[in-house]
């Protein structure tokens, strides 16, 4: 017996469904999308409007100046380290953690060299801690600003 040959056709796939499924996944995408652009936030800090503190007699002054750098007591530390900086806090307390720290930071700092020492101060074992604000009427000072 003989059997009549097929001819073997090529298995086609309708790629015009897909097509459709792909525009409509890139029209949902391109409607759905919200493109933010990344912006500075300004942040006006408070001033203060309490009369100027009298300064206390044996406490630490811990200066953060506008390039980042550390000063303790008017000297100016080496590097802007977390260990430098609680060493030289160390010294200048001559181990009595109880002395007052008065935190000052240049207007134009960073707000992450400010962190570094408040986190030094804490680190080093010091809990009286002070921040010196600027009054309204300081803001001709030529000292960066910063009245305590």
């Amino acid at each position: 017996m003989k059997f009549p040959r097929r001819t073997l056709e090529d298995p086609a796939i309708n790629l015009t469904p897909l097509i459709d499924v792909v525009f409509l996944l890139l029209i949902f995408f391109m409607v759905t999308t919200t493109f933010t652009r990344e912006t500075r936030i300004a942040v006006n800090l408070p001033e203060a409007n309490a009369e100027q503190a009298e300064a206390v007699p044996n406490q630490i002054e811990v200066l953060v100046s506008q390039s980042g750098r550390y000063s303790v007591n008017d000297q100016v530390l080496s590097d802007t380290q977390l260990m430098t900086l609680g060493r030289a806090l160390i010294d200048a307390a001559a181990g009595d953690r109880s002395t007052p720290v008065l935190l000052i930071a240049d207007a134009e700092a960073t707000h992450q060299s400010v962190v570094t020492a408040m986190d030094a101060i804490g680190q080093s074992g010091f809990s009286r801690l002070s921040i010196a604000t600027r009054r309204a009427d300081d803001e001709s000072d030529t000292d960066g600003g910063a009245t305590p």
